[in-house]
């Protein structure tokens, strides 16, 4: 693990239905000291259009996603900026899965493929559930909400995460 200090915090807790995993904070998230910031990010209208979240949540108000069931955390946690820029090598998949394994949240949801694939070591992954699992968590791959990504953008990956959560409550 880093002895530098995190971008930005982890939101973990035990009992969590549904923890977002992202790469790295993006340039405007470390600037602004809050998760999905930048200004072209669908990552919080997106939980309120999909029903994650009763009201739209602003991105200063991050730490509140544990009223909901809701964690987040990143794949690199002293680095920030687009994943091509973050240094090989800075991702910590093992930690990930110690924080998995703690927390037990009963969906991992990775926001984008590049977080997936460290994550899991593989050098391709669709979009979707996932038929592997970290301890007893349950694997999801979204489609990035970051505006970079917008060529990649697909909701409906959202909803089907969403009507998962749904389902286990």
């Amino acid at each position: 693990m880093s002895e530098r200090p995190h971008v930005l915090p982890d939101v973990l807790g035990p009992g969590l239905g549904l923890v977002f995993c992202g790469s790295a904070a993006g340039t405007a998230s470390a600037r602004r000291r809050a998760y999905y910031a930048g200004p072209g990010n669908r990552f919080w209208p997106t939980l309120f259009d999909v029903g994650l979240t009763p009201h739209l949540l602003a991105p200063e108000e991050f730490p509140t996603v544990l009223r909901y069931g809701i964690g987040l955390t990143d794949l690199t946690k002293d680095q920030f900026g687009q994943d091509r820029a973050i240094l090989r090598g800075a991702s910590d998949a093992a930690e990930l899965r110690r924080k998995v394994e703690r927390f037990r949240p009963a969906t991992l949801a990775f926001v984008g493929k590049d977080a997936a694939k460290v994550a899991l070591g593989r050098s391709h992954i669709d979009y979707g559930p996932q038929s592997d699992r970290i301890a007893a968590s349950r694997l999801f791959v979204l489609p990035s909400p970051s505006g970079a990504a917008r060529a990649f953008w697909d909701v409906r990956w959202w909803h089907s995460l969403a009507q998962l959560v749904r389902a286990e409550r």
